[in-house]
């Protein structure tokens, strides 16, 4: 084993950070035997420095985290803080002076992963970033290592556990969407303020890695189509039921039938309670991945929170500090394949349209006619009067598979008609 360290830089020491500085002081051994040298934690940067951080000495921190990654004698940097700059700029520093880099960084690797690639590869080091997607669920390195020898089409799972935690609630008790949210505030699972999490773009910064990773192509945040899941409510879990199916918040990628273009999109959507991914409950992650060899493969665990997260980077740490020892790098960017991103528009789907109508006779047989002038068949339809005598009725249709544009083009017109009062709740439908 060599006898001299190598040298780690820490960018944060939030929930994430003083997880991985925890666990890299009491696993030193571990880790050194694993690795095949010790690992030494060199200098932790941080905004607050008089925050008190059990386990890190004193003397390690420093709110210089330019000059910390431009020390020469750092051997890899762990980059936990988030957000694009300084991020981007710390990074692509580190690159600069020699050191690679781990990071758990979703937004920036989505927002531009290319620049990132491009600077690791001129200066010769690694870019790891398992903890960026689905917390301590080993998902990046299997799609980019042990899958790349095979044909990936699908990738579709709950990437964020703090909306999977929410609608758990709303299937399980009856809460409406305010009642869990602050349910799940409560819990610790939702931040302050959940917007990132409950509009979907958290889960819209995964899509586009994974994306990313599956096709072989560059897939930015701005390319993945997204819809929160704020307007889910108790009456659409009752209607998912009816379908013997249930409501999750899905990331799903795809790749197009004659192979020339990808999707990533982000929405809720009822899939059926025989799909592995209806029985992922409360705060945790899965992913479901489809492939022509392997066929189908599911990844589930926790997907959030600092110690499940601490140890996928720390799994990094391990490979990046192994390529050093060995003067190697691991895999880099793989976007040979060029392929363009597909609007959600192009992308064909099923949707479950829930409409309030008159009650009187005639009023299917028009809906029935504004969906065959615009291409969409119909699988099923269920129509039932109000016991209140209002005089009007519930009309629920299911539809086959037919483009996005078409099934939108659809429901606009629906809303056009005289006989539909209004269009109570518009859902797709996955997994079949």
């Amino acid at each position: 084993m060599r006898t001299r360290p190598l040298k780690v830089a820490l960018l944060g020491c939030g929930v994430v950070g003083s997880e991985v500085a925890r666990i890299m002081t009491t696993h030193a051994d571990d880790l050194a035997a694993r690795i095949g040298a010790p690992v030494e934690l060199a200098g932790v940067a941080v905004r607050r420095p008089d925050k008190v951080r059990g386990g890190v000495p004193a003397e390690l921190i420093t709110t210089d985290a330019t000059a910390l990654v431009k020390r020469g004698d750092i051997d890899v940097v762990v980059e936990v803080i988030g957000g694009i700059e300084p991020a981007r700029t710390l990074i692509t520093t580190a690159f600069e002076h020699g050191a690679s880099v781990v990071s758990a960084n979703k937004a920036l690797l989505a927002q531009d992963g290319a620049t990132l690639y491009a600077a690791a590869q001129q200066h010769g080091q690694d870019l790891y970033y398992e903890a960026a997607v689905a917390g301590a669920i080993p998902l990046i390195r299997p799609l980019r290592e042990s899958l790349a020898g095979d044909k990936i089409n699908r990738v579709m799972g709950i990437v964020n556990g703090t909306t999977n935690f929410i609608l758990d609630k709303m299937d399980n008790s009856g809460a409406g969407y305010s009642e869990a949210l602050d349910e799940a505030t409560a819990l610790g699972y939702a931040e302050a303020d959940p917007t990132a999490d409950v509009e979907g773009f958290d889960a819209a910064a995964k899509a586009a890695i994974l994306a990313g990773i599956a096709f072989h192509t560059r897939v930015r945040l701005d390319d993945v189509y997204r819809e929160g899941m704020t307007e889910v409510t108790a009456a659409d879990f009752a209607s998912a039921k009816q379908m013997g199916c249930t409501i999750k918040l899905l990331a799903i990628c795809e790749r197009a039938a004659d192979g020339g273009s990808v999707t990533a999109r982000v929405h809720p959507a009822m899939i059926p309670l025989s799909h592995p991914l209806a029985s992922v409950r409360e705060a945790y992650n899965a992913v479901f991945v489809e492939a022509d060899a392997a066929g189908q493969l599911m990844f589930y665990g926790p997907g959030a929170g600092g110690a499940p997260t601490a140890s996928a980077v720390l799994g990094d740490l391990v490979a990046v500090c192994r390529n050093k020892l060995n003067e190697a790098t691991g895999p880099g960017e793989s976007a040979y394949t060029q392929l363009p991103v597909s609007p959600m528009g192009d992308v064909v789907t099923r949707y479950h349209i829930s409409l309030d109508v008159a009650d009187k006779p005639g009023v299917l047989a028009q809906v029935a006619t504004v969906f065959a002038e615009h291409g969409v068949s119909i699988d099923t339809v269920r129509q039932h009067g109000r016991q209140d005598g209002d005089g009007e009725a519930s009309l629920v249709v299911v539809t086959h598979r037919a483009p996005d544009a078409a099934l939108s083009g659809t429901v606009e017109a629906l809303r056009k008609l005289d006989t539909v009062r209004g269009v109570a709740s518009i859902m797709r439908v996955e997994g079949e």
